[in-house]
């Protein structure tokens, strides 16, 4: 599981079956500090994150498994994000 702050959103008209009705959200990864590491991603939003939150993030076979429906269809996501941070204590 990884960390990230929402930075923007993507719009594709055109795009595999199994994207349709996803929300699609440019995500920054960051480190216990809020500060930025790696590089930006595209993740399918599960919880109705906004832009400036922080979230929580899996990849692989664990974001595919996001949606009861993708278990009966191909599913083409590797990045989704699946809570909202609401705070950080240290």
């Amino acid at each position: 599981m990884y960390m990230g702050r929402v930075v923007g959103s993507i719009e594709s008209s055109q795009k595999d079956a199994s994207l349709v009705g996803r929300k699609l959200m440019i995500v920054q990864q960051i480190n216990s500090d809020k500060e930025t590491i790696r590089y930006e991603e595209v993740a399918a939003d599960t919880v109705g994150a906004g832009i400036g939150e922080y979230v929580l993030l899996v990849k692989g076979a664990g974001a595919r498994k996001t949606s009861k429906e993708a278990s009966q269809t191909r599913d083409v996501v590797d990045c989704a994000i699946v809570g909202i941070i609401d705070r950080f204590n240290k």
